[in-house]
């Protein structure tokens, strides 16, 4: 019970969650406005503006931070995870995004030539990675969220 009442109290896992929250409402309300049509699967998908996985781990690093020193080993740990998780939203996972777009093209153009069935049960995921301006939304999302957070909060 001591254990739940710590990981409830945890400000940089709050600031961590608060802020993937956050970007996935702000994503679900401009995937709705700019393709006019509500998808709640947003709200847990990958890829898209701003990116959750940047607001997250910023978000855990900024508060890392604040709460525990800018000097801290803990705060040179969380910021070469979040370097390496939106680097990777940028680069590795931007391509495979790219990837299965043009694979789920290709299987809907040769069903249509009528060539022998490829389609596969459900097409490939399309929204995976994220450019560099959604990164860096994701990132000052996750700056604001916990800067917030510890100034409103702490």
């Amino acid at each position: 019970m001591e254990g739940l009442q710590e990981l409830l109290h945890n400000d940089i896992l709050i600031a961590g969650v608060l802020s993937w929250f956050t970007a996935q409402v702000v994503k679900t309300i401009l995937y709705a406005v700019l393709n006019k049509e509500i998808d709640f699967s947003r709200m847990i998908g990958d890829g898209g503006m701003p990116s959750a996985h940047s607001a997250t781990v910023t978000a855990v690093a900024a508060m890392t931070g604040l709460t525990g020193g800018f000097g801290s080993p803990l705060f040179a740990v969380a910021c070469i995870v979040a370097i390496i998780v939106m680097h990777d939203a940028m680069g590795v996972r931007l391509e495979t995004g790219k990837q299965a777009k043009i694979l789920n093209e290709m299987i809907t153009l040769l069903e249509a030539l009528g060539q022998s069935k490829l389609s596969m049960e459900k097409k490939l995921k399309e929204f995976v990675g994220h450019t560099p301006t959604q990164v860096m939304a994701g990132m000052l999302l996750g700056i604001a969220v916990a800067a917030i957070y510890y100034f409103v909060f702490l």
